[in-house]
């Protein structure tokens, strides 16, 4: 049965929300962030996507005077870290991260008591709390090149267990201690969906993020951040693309490049916390003057951004 919309009733087609979204940011003063796993129509009214720790790095140079982050906590978070004199908002009070939260700093402290020579490296999805007690902050495409420029061979990498491994294998000179932890989503991925994914495009090039399992990683062609996924598929001179890494950056390259095809590795690569957020959630933080704000006091700012400065100090 067709459903047909209550008389009396308008909805407002999602070309007209964009647009008054559009307004009411240069209204209300307001830079959005918006995370390269957000949904095409909240890519659309962005003033920057990417990564995460780049979006932060973006905010930090913006005259607007309130940033609204369209990820997850940790990433408004460092927003804050980084801007503290901004009013940060996060759009969706529900968007977490498992990988960030899983991890504490109680539980962190105590595994440094057993591990008292080791330097603590932090990759970015941790958070403000958990870095304060972290020597150094990396992300997924400066890991490898941060850990190598530590004069200390020994190191406690989390919470990202995958993430590390790929960071040991790339250094094998160095002593790397992992904890069990990470991405539910790519760690979720395993040889028998590679199997899959290859047999059904047999010509297509596998990229794949470091957050993936050992066994996926092995068999890419490209290993990457999301950025480093997207810059290298849109440079090669290849046609087809299995992609490792949130669903959505398969339907990103296919609007970029329409002459090439790409296709997710597994139907299940889909984070819900990131899609938690919706077009109207910005509408209304804008429309109302509501939102949840990222609230850190100064002693967490000055000492969460001790790892991050040190990170930016080695080149991150």
């Amino acid at each position: 049965m067709k459903y047909t919309v209550p008389k009396g009733i308008e909805i407002m087609k999602i070309r007209e929300i964009q647009e008054e979204i559009l307004r009411l940011k240069k209204e209300r003063d307001f830079c959005i962030l918006a995370h390269s796993y957000q949904t095409s129509d909240i890519l659309e009214i962005a003033d920057f996507t990417g990564d995460s720790y780049a979006l932060s790095v973006k905010a930090k140079d913006t005259p607007q005077k309130n940033v609204l982050m369209c990820g997850v906590r940790f990433m408004a978070e460092t927003v804050k870290i980084l801007s503290p004199e901004k009013n940060v908002y996060l759009s969706n009070p529900t968007a977490g991260c498992p990988m960030a939260e899983q991890m504490d700093k109680e539980m962190i402290r105590a595994v440094k008591m057993q591990y008292p020579d080791y330097t603590v490296v932090a990759y970015i999805n941790t958070t403000a709390e958990l870095k304060t007690i972290c020597d150094v902050c990396v992300t997924s495409s400066s890991a490898v090149k941060i850990v190598s420029q530590l004069s200390n061979d020994k190191i406690l990498f989390i919470p990202d267990c995958n993430l590390g491994s790929f960071v040991q294998q790339q250094l094998p000179e160095k002593k790397i201690k992992l904890l069990q932890g990470g991405c539910p989503i790519h760690a979720a991925l395993t040889a028998k969906d590679v199997r899959r994914a290859k047999e059904a495009h047999p010509y297509a090039l596998m990229l794949v993020h470091p957050e993936c399992r050992p066994a996926v990683c092995e068999q890419a062609d490209y290993i990457g951040s999301t950025s480093g996924i997207v810059n290298y598929a849109m440079q090669s001179d290849a046609k087809e693309f299995i992609i490792g890494t949130e669903i959505s950056i398969a339907e990103t390259l296919q609007n970029a490049c329409p002459e090439k095809r790409f296709y997710p590795l597994a139907k299940k690569l889909i984070c819900e916390n990131m899609k938690s957020t919706t077009l109207m959630d910005i509408y209304h933080i804008l429309k109302d003057g509501e939102g949840t704000e990222i609230q850190l006091d100064s002693k967490t700012i000055a000492k969460a951004r001790r790892c991050i400065d040190r990170m930016i100090a080695l080149g991150g």
